[in-house]
């Protein structure tokens, strides 16, 4: 008699490191995908999507649901990306924002703005649970399955050297690249240093604290957003007895669009406050929110006062939890005082 088992619902592992390991050649590189962090649980009756916090999101990509045929009467549980392509073929998170927030996509928004789910790495096949394995081993299973098709396919290993790889996406206006340990285990919803991003420009998640009013045509609306993060997890603000800090690191107007601006009026109407959430606020006027929005931000640099320069919002990232996004070193150095303070927690 055949039992069926159930694919267990997994969060997907996280990068916790940056910038080339100082030993490459123990690492599989892959490109970095400019979308959004998925887990799909595929099986002969259907597929059901989770997003990085374990949300469950099938409908907004509807097209995906071809997985369940495409693996051939296999279970499985495959970690990966929903990218949407530019017309150069270059993932584009600002063309994925369109599709990312709607839960049920009308036909002519699938025409127009179609999406793929790239697979990186497989967690759970055929009732047997993968995880422990090292990634050689998982990457094996997974080419494998051979998942090609017309909204899905199978990120490729690259083979070359981290520098030239950085040479290459610089000259192609890519993100960047992600380094993974040969032996590593997948440890679903941690942050591990076993994953490296590589990245050839800045840019990551920032707290959205308040915005200010824009010049010209933006005069009475949103001409800029007031970015911020925190200098420790909520878990490890905890363990220290201390409270999470935000800090201001700066504001962004780049990048908003009409339609992005009519979405965070909507949302700003509902999360006002009276004060700044800022522990560090600006001294220029700011109508302050609730740090519960998340944008994802390029930028050249950190300025020596720990204020982004050239910071260009890339939209808005519902699937990341404002708490969690924590300051990294570049940014923490510009802060001494409070560095020190934390030691004492």
């Amino acid at each position: 008699m055949n039992i069926h088992v159930a694919p267990p619902r997994l969060l997907p592992m996280l990068a916790g490191g940056n910038g080339i390991p100082p030993d490459p050649d123990a690492h599989q590189l892959e490109p970095k995908l400019d979308g959004q962090r998925i887990v799909a649980l595929v099986e002969p009756s259907g597929v059901v999507l989770t997003n990085r916090r374990g949300g469950e999101i099938t409908g907004t990509y509807p097209e995906l649901a071809g997985l369940a045929p495409a693996l051939a009467h296999h279970a499985a549980v495959l970690d990966g990306e929903v990218v949407a392509f530019n017309e150069k073929g270059q993932t584009s998170f600002q063309r994925l924002q369109r599709r990312m927030h709607v839960l049920r996509p009308p036909p002519a928004l699938l025409i127009e703005t179609p999406v793929s789910f790239v697979a990186f790495d497989v967690l759970w096949l055929d009732g047997q649970l993968l995880i422990d394995r090292p990634q050689t081993e998982r990457r094996r299973v997974l080419d494998s399955l051979s998942i090609k098709g017309p909204a899905w396919q199978t990120a490729p290993v690259l083979d070359a050297t981290p520098d030239e790889l950085l040479d290459a996406c610089r000259n192609l206006g890519l993100e960047g690249f992600m380094a993974k340990r040969l032996d590593a285990p997948y440890q679903p919803g941690r942050r591990s240093t076993a994953w490296s991003k590589i990245k050839c420009g800045r840019r990551r998640e920032f707290v959205v604290g308040g915005w200010s009013t824009g010049h010209g045509s933006r005069q009475d609306s949103i001409g800029s957003l007031a970015l911020g993060c925190y200098d420790a997890a909520a878990e490890e603000a905890e363990r220290r007895g201390r409270p999470q800090q935000l800090f201001y690191v700066g504001q962004a107007g780049s990048g908003l669009n009409e339609e992005t601006i009519g979405q965070l009026k909507r949302l700003f109407a509902q999360i006002a406050i009276p004060t700044s959430p800022f522990i560090n606020p600006p001294k220029a006027g700011l109508h302050h929110a609730q740090p519960i929005l998340v944008t994802e931000v390029a930028y050249t640099e950190v300025t020596e006062s720990g204020t982004l320069r050239q910071p260009s919002i890339k939209g808005l990232r519902t699937d990341v939890i404002a708490t969690e996004v924590t300051w990294d070193e570049e940014i923490a150095a510009c802060f001494p005082d409070q560095l020190r303070g934390r030691g004492g927690g």
